[in-house]
């Protein structure tokens, strides 16, 4: 026996799955975004540029902050979601979600091992200072 839902309903949940796609989408640009400062960020670490190092470390800050603002709006959107039917989503809108899930996770990952390169090479370049430091003493 199928539960008609009123139209009411049904705009509810598109509006649910639009709204949360969007959001989705944003934060994906967001680690985009966040990737490409790490990208760059490691170019000044290479160069040892340490005023363009420090703005770079700001941008990455603030761009952390809204990703982390951003997730805070997703996980109920994503709990309304999951709430939603399945039969009650076509398979294009579902499989759009979760083809935007997964470049997020992609792009997490990526962000994830950017930064790991990121520290190391400031790990290095900070050693390779303490030894000039302790060869000019």
């Amino acid at each position: 026996m199928a539960i008609q839902l009123t139209q009411t309903q049904i705009d509810e949940r598109v509006a649910i799955l639009k709204r949360f796609r969007s959001l989705l989408e944003e934060q994906r640009n967001k680690f985009r975004e966040y990737l490409m400062v790490l990208e760059s960020q490691q170019g000044k670490i290479e160069n040892e540029d340490a005023d363009s190092l420090v703005a770079h470390t700001e941008l990455e800050q603030q761009i952390v902050k809204n990703i982390s603002s951003l997730h805070k709006v997703i996980r109920p959107m994503q709990s309304m979601y999951n709430a939603i039917s399945k039969n009650d989503i076509t398979e294009s809108e579902n499989a759009s979600v979760l083809k935007i899930q997964a470049d997020l996770t992609d792009l997490q990952n990526k962000v994830l091992a950017q930064n790991k390169k990121n520290r190391d090479l400031l790990k290095v370049h900070i050693s390779q200072i303490r030894e000039q430091l302790t060869t000019l003493n």
